[in-house]
């Protein structure tokens, strides 16, 4: 079986080729095309195909992770929505949660909705928290709406009812008059999309799906298209925000959840790599050119969030936009190495704003002006300007240095090289933070985690973090610069499903729990149809559990296997067990409930997995002879010689110390002075931090 995956980030577009038959794999690392994503894909996949003397039709699966929908969200370019809901909750979008990511800031900035009030219309109905009509829907009052909707122009229409997740009968009458109406209208239901109580979660879930609805829609179409041309002639596979995989059709009709679908392959790749070498809890750290990305795999698992946020203000919790569906752990920041620095009274900043691709660091030589990490990496000899990319393009150091010097280095009375070190080092903590929050803020002890870093910057920044962190190992793994196309490869087909439903876990409610699991299965394999596998998926089941009164709920792994008679039993055990683990307490005196259910059914056996220990990473790149350079040390001084060996010439065993900077043609290692770094057996970078500076 020939597999390629391709993940498009805001700089670079990665592919990674696998044969199953010999293990061969053939990568590539190009320019995105930020104006019309696809133009690099084709471009990539031609390259690519022809590097391996192979045709479209000789490709038997093709793996995508997107930022499509992140982008339209992040950048309000999604298409103009309206919304529908009941009457009287108007605003809830407007008014969010009461709690405040900032206490004590009088100006802070709520997230701004992706619709506008004035395109959100009211309807006359009204469910109570049992799902009983209370008040009838109008068909005047949708006839109403949908009148004004059509009038304003809107392109796309989400419809969130009060109390909607425990009966959609209304939602559903809804659609169905819309498609008499307008049978081409993009519709989303906040009962389809997210059936969970919390109004303004599951209506702000249900908008993002509709606002970006049409534009995922639209590049999927064309995306298909394009594999066409190219002769491929089977299903496209899309990466979830979850980690699994799922078909364009799903794709289109819940966009939402592919929102964080390029990291998502990151963080699981990571947590292949990690077991491999024999860490069963890894932190993993993806730094492209345009963000950074951390993420965590604890006992060998990436860890799942119900919910999660897009479009954080100043990266605080609560202050962005709360998507309700599964994803990958993961904080991202604005720290590519095409993030802007600046000057800001007298004090040198980085980011979040970033060059991108076009016109990208000044040292591209694209037409960027403004000084960004790659270019101050470049000065201080870690990046080789002739072997960028391995060799694909050539850097202007000269440009970058004229740009440090006139916009950092002048104006701070700094040198060259101290500025080009205060944009890498400000760059560094930044990621220390928040290193720090998916680590210490969050329950882990970053001195028993190892650090996977990939991404084109990643392993040029990982060690200096880890040495902060007390982190004792940096792992690279093999193609680490095209470390999220890789994690693609991994990657199985999963459905999550999930709904609300509140209950107390007494002896009376197993029969309960089997029922509503019941009807989540049938809601699940409804979906695995469109993926064509209904071959003994693998089904895991998760509560959300609390002591009751709580607000709050944790996470819970319920036990496999029947519901019989004792299931609530042995779930309150495995409740007791999370919450001791998270909160250091238990109250054996309080009643426990569960008030969400989810169910996922993954297909690990459809597709064979790749094993990294025996795959060979090909290129065309010429190799090169050991040679040094001056790099940046402060540890030693400044600028020191340095010895520069491509990774390719290592051999599995071989230890050496720092400094060095090891070369591949898509990343750039450096190894700092104290620590050493060997290659394992399965052909990964291990770089151990020396001990005294660990601590």
């Amino acid at each position: 079986m020939i597999r390629v995956a391709f993940d498009i980030g805001g700089t670079f577009t990665d592919f990674v080729l696998h044969d199953d038959s010999n293990g061969g794999t053939h990568v590539l690392k190009i320019s995105s095309t930020p104006h019309d994503a696809k133009v690099a894909v084709l471009a990539g996949l031609r390259q690519l195909l022809e590097d391996a003397r192979l045709g479209g039709g000789d490709v038997d699966t093709v793996l995508h992770a997107t930022t499509v929908a992140t982008n339209a969200v992040l950048e309000r370019k999604g298409a103009k929505a309206g919304l529908i809901t009941t009457e009287g909750f108007r605003d809830v979008l407007i008014i969010g949660r009461q709690k405040r990511y900032e206490t004590y800031d009088l100006y802070i900035d709520k997230p701004e909705p992706l619709v506008p009030r004035r395109h959100i219309v009211e309807v006359s109905e009204r469910m109570d928290h049992n799902g009983m009509i209370t008040t009838p829907l109008e068909p005047s009052s949708v006839d109403n709406a949908v009148d004004f909707l059509l009038a304003a122009g809107v392109e796309t229409i989400a419809v969130s009812l009060l109390h909607a997740y425990a009966n959609p009968a209304h939602e559903q009458q809804i659609l169905a008059r819309i498609r008499e109406r307008i049978p081409d209208m993009p519709v989303s239901l906040s009962s389809d999309v997210s059936p969970k109580f919390r109004e303004y979660e599951r209506t702000n879930t249900a908008v993002a799906n509709a606002y970006v609805k049409p534009i995922v829609e639209r590049y999927m179409v064309q995306l298909e298209a394009a594999l066409k041309e190219l002769g491929y002639d089977h299903e496209l596979l899309v990466m979830q925000s979850s980690g699994g995989l799922v078909t364009p059709a799903i794709a289109k009709a819940f966009p939402i959840r592919i929102i964080e679908s390029g990291p998502a392959a990151g963080v699981l790749m990571g947590g292949i790599v990690g077991t491999a070498e024999g860490y069963e809890h890894v932190i993993t750290f993806d730094m492209g050119g345009t963000t950074a990305k951390l993420g965590a795999v604890d006992g060998g698992t990436p860890a799942i969030m119900p919910t999660f946020e897009v479009g954080h203000v100043r990266y605080k919790k609560g202050s962005g936009l709360p998507i309700n569906v599964p994803a990958v752990e993961l904080l991202e920041i604005g720290a590519g190495g095409g993030s802007i620095a600046r000057t800001s009274m007298g004090m040198i900043t980085v980011g979040p704003e970033s060059a991108g691709a076009n016109p990208g660091p000044i040292c591209y030589g694209q037409g960027g002006t403004e000084p960004t990490i790659t270019d101050a990496n470049v000065i201080l000899g870690y990046i080789d300007p002739d072997w960028f990319n391995g060799g694909a393009m050539k850097l202007e150091r000269d440009a970058a240095a004229r740009g440090i010097k006139e916009q950092i280095a002048d104006p701070l009375d700094l040198s060259l090289g101290d500025a080009a070190w205060g944009i890498h080092l400000v760059a560094t903590m930044n990621m220390e933070n928040a290193l720090r929050v998916v680590s210490v803020e969050r329950g882990r002890d970053p001195r028993r985690y190892a650090m996977i870093a990939f991404g084109g910057a990643g392993p040029l920044h990982a060690a200096r973090m880890a040495r902060a962190m007390g982190i004792p190992q940096v792992i690279v793994p093999m193609g680490a610069g095209v470390g999220s196309a890789i994690g693609l490869l991994q990657a199985a087909p999963r459905i999550d499903v999930s709904m609300t439903k509140v209950m107390l876990l007494d002896e009376n409610a197993s029969s309960a729990i089997a029922e509503l699991f019941v009807e989540l299965e049938a809601r699940a394999r409804l979906e695995l149809e469109q993926i064509g596998g209904m071959d003994a998926p693998l089904w895991t089941r998760q509560g959300y559990m609390r002591y009751a009164g709580q607000g709050f709920e944790i996470q819970v792994d319920l036990p496999s296997g029947p519901i019989d008679g004792d299931f609530a039993a042995r779930a309150i055990t495995a409740f007791n067990e999370a919450y001791l683990q998270k909160h250091k307490f238990l109250d054996p005196e309080a009643r426990v409930e569960a008030v969400d259910w989810s169910l996922a059914a993954t297909l690990p056996g459809s597709r064979d997995s790749v094993d990294l220990a025996n795959s060979q990473q090909s290129s065309d790149t010429p190799g090169r002879p050991q040679h040094n350079r001056d790099a940046w040390f402060p540890e030693a001084g400044g600028y020191v010689t340095t010895n520069i060996i491509e990774r390719r010439s290592l051999v599995p065993g071989e230890t050496l110390e720092g400094p060095l900077i090891v070369e591949d043609p898509d990343s750039t290692t450096v190894v700092l002075p104290g620590d050493t770094v060997r290659i394992s057996d399965s052909g990964h970078l291990i770089i151990d931090i020396a001990r005294e500076a660990a601590q």
